[in-house]
């Protein structure tokens, strides 16, 4: 896993669709991942650019990884869209996102971690 360059990821209510690339685009996982799966999983990663379509709950997941020192970028669904290969499925909007962030030359919004005090 030394490799791991980018990892797309899908969002979702119950279950988050993980995708994993090598720098020079070769796929190198597609996972299915629980919440609490995903957050040992990224935790477990080597530092690497995590590409996640903006959505809800995408600022939340954002900071968790950043703290675990990814560089996280969140990427507007429309700059995602047109990655889309196959049927839109969980898997395939996974590896769009990744797709999407390997190919911009735009700058994403980074996500750093920060501690959110109540006012």
């Amino acid at each position: 896993m030394n490799e791991v360059s980018i990892v797309g990821v899908d969002l979702a209510k119950q279950v988050f669709q993980v995708h994993g690339a090598a720098a020079d685009g070769r796929v190198l996982f597609r996972k299915k991942l629980s919440r609490p799966q995903f957050a040992k999983f990224m935790a477990a990663l080597p530092r690497c650019v995590v590409a996640i379509e903006a959505c809800g709950t995408a600022h939340y997941w954002g900071r968790e990884l950043a703290g675990h020192g990814h560089d996280v970028r969140l990427i507007p669904p429309v700059y995602v869209k047109p990655f889309v290969k196959r049927q839109k499925n969980d898997a395939a909007d996974a590896e769009a996102v990744a797709e999407a962030a390997h190919r911009r030359r735009r700058s994403s919004p980074r996500i750093s971690p920060r501690i959110t005090s109540p006012t």
